[in-house]
């Protein structure tokens, strides 16, 4: 059978085609899901020597030789170059938990491929994906109502942030930025405080900008409760700190107004040019004056202007800033208080914002400078500013800090707290075993495979911190059970105890929750698919 045939229009011209449908591969039945399984249980593998605070880091090069060093589960995978279709289901689950919670990406693939992994051993024994999928889904149900009920409340109080700060500590114990730790989580939480809106219980991320210099070290790190801006001023002889400035938000440039219409101006004389050149300077001198009378003690433009209109707003002493982004104008408009003003004539004194400082930061020997606009009339908007050896550090302190922020912000919407170190997961496998022995059909198999499932985050986290898994494990298990403290978990650190709550290793309820549901979700669609066909395989 030939592979292409060629006809021809009305017109009598030819054109080819192409019969695909003989070079599909496919797979069905048991074949497709135990395909599915290798497939999710790769990437998982993958991603498991990256659990807890003595998980390993992961590099990878993009097509264009940019390198990435990280251990976050999610940036990990959107690096990846996944072909398989349920590769590419794991990816875009660390994408939902990273979008939703922030934190735990990298646990809800390793949990999602250990399901899988104990679904193969029950398809073995001839088990249907159906009955499966729905012990899995009444395991995941009974572990949510056991994480209900061993979840304690944590007090989130503005005037004593430690308790948060100590989340924050958990969050980064597993990242690059572990040297400068507590200062990194302090960074976190004053942040999110700074910005939230307690009675209503949430958080704008809008508000929190992250920045980031290569060169210092992690330890120079602050956070500027303002913003930061990766400008200078306009002229280097003009002032670089103003105290108590009035600040101009324009988004209209200096240059003398040009029709909309496409236009040719013809200069046919030097009496001509003379008349073109005092027209503009009129027009310059009419703009820096309007600005000035407002009452405006710096402008920040949007747009850029020419030297002619620089050396005179130097002239006039009116600091400016040119090529102000987007979205750094509309930040400085919330965080000082000013309206971002589109025409000259349209500035008055009340749209001007207001800093009680604004100061040019110089960076060592590279003639770097940073505008920092502090002090403001709104202080609900804030900038993290990261400092590091390299790109790489700086890039992955920024993904660690985001993680942090995300966990607190969980925190101020929801203050019901877990413990970690794999303690929940051992409480709630416990639970689900239990329960397991109630069910007289065939689903109590699936639920046991699903508290053997849950058992793989405290097994990863005691083999990536060189303990032998099964023996850490079984000892807390039966320590879990003799004490029934759910606090116990697998001591990482080795500070010879593994109550995590004397550890001050926390996670969030909505975070531990969210991990088990939508790693079952996923699991649940793969289980349900027995049939794949995949275009440009050999012919069946």
């Amino acid at each position: 059978m030939n592979a292409a045939g060629i006809t021809y229009d009305e017109y009598g011209r030819p054109f080819i085609v192409i019969r695909d449908q003989a070079q599909k591969q496919r797979l069905t039945g048991i074949e497709a899901q135990k395909s599915h399984i290798l497939a999710a249980r790769t990437v998982a593998g993958t991603l498991r020597t990256s659990l807890g605070p003595r998980g390993l880091d992961k590099i990878i090069v993009s097509p264009d030789g940019e390198v990435t060093v990280t251990n976050d589960g999610a940036t990990i995978l959107a690096q990846m170059d996944v072909q398989h279709e349920i590769a590419k289901l794991m990816v875009q689950l660390s994408k939902s938990q990273d979008d939703e919670i922030g934190d735990g990406t990298t646990g809800v693939v390793v949990l999602a491929g250990a399901l899988l992994e104990q679904a193969e051993h029950l398809l073995d024994r001839g088990l249907h994906p159906i009955r499966i999928a729905d012990g899995y889904e009444m395991a995941a149900k009974v572990a949510t109502a056991r994480l209900d009920e061993i979840a304690e409340s944590y007090p989130v109080d503005v005037e004593k942030p430690d308790s948060l700060i100590e989340t924050a500590m958990t969050t980064l114990g597993s990242k690059i930025v572990n040297r400068c730790h507590r200062q990194f989580a302090k960074i976190a939480v004053d942040a999110v405080l700074q910005v939230a809106d307690m009675e209503k219980k949430d958080v704008n991320f809008e508000l929190i900008k992250m920045d980031g210099k290569v060169g210092g070290r992690l330890e120079d790190s602050m956070l500027v409760k303002g913003v930061l801006l990766d400008k200078d001023m306009s002229h280097p002889q003009m002032q670089k700190t103003i105290k108590n400035a009035k600040i101009a938000i324009l988004t209209c440039p200096f240059e003398p107004p040009k029709p909309k219409t496409t236009h040719k101006l013809d200069i046919k004389s030097g009496e001509d040019y003379q008349k073109l050149r005092a027209y503009e300077t009129a027009k310059f001198v009419e703009m820096v004056k309007q600005v000035k009378d407002a009452g405006a003690t710096l402008a920040l433009c949007q747009w850029g202007f020419d030297d002619e209109a620089n050396h005179l707003l130097y002239q006039e002493g009116l600091p400016a800033v040119r090529w102000v982004g987007g979205p750094e104008i509309e930040l400085i408009a919330i965080a000082t208080g000013g309206r971002i003003v589109p025409r000259f004539q349209e500035l008055t004194p009340d749209k001007l914002g207001f800093a009680g400082s604004v100061r040019e930061l110089q960076f060592g020997t590279t003639k770097d400078r940073m505008l920092v606009i502090e002090e403001c009339k709104n202080s609900k908007a804030v900038t993290i500013f990261v400092r590091g050896g390299n790109k790489m550090i700086v890039e992955e302190a920024k993904r660690s800090l985001h993680d942090a922020i995300c966990v607190v912000r969980n925190l101020v919407r929801d203050n019901r707290i877990v413990y970690g170190g794999g303690a929940a997961e051992i409480a709630c496998a416990l639970a689900v075993e239990s329960a397991s022995r109630k069910i007289d059909t065939l689903e109590q198999y699936a639920m046991r495979s699903f508290a053997d499932a849950l058992e793989t985050i405290p097994m990863a986290l005691a083999e990536n911190s060189g303990m032998s898994p099964i023996e850490e494990l079984t000892k807390v298990r039966s320590e879990q059970l003799k004490t029934g403290l759910t606090c116990l978990g697998i001591d990482c650190n080795e500070n010879g105890t593994s109550n995590m709550k004397e550890q001050h290793v926390i996670e969030t309820l909505i975070g531990k929750k969210q991990q088990i549901n939508l790693a079952t979700q996923l699991v649940r669609m793969v289980l349900k698919i027995d049939d794949i066909q995949i275009p440009g395989g050999p012919g069946m």
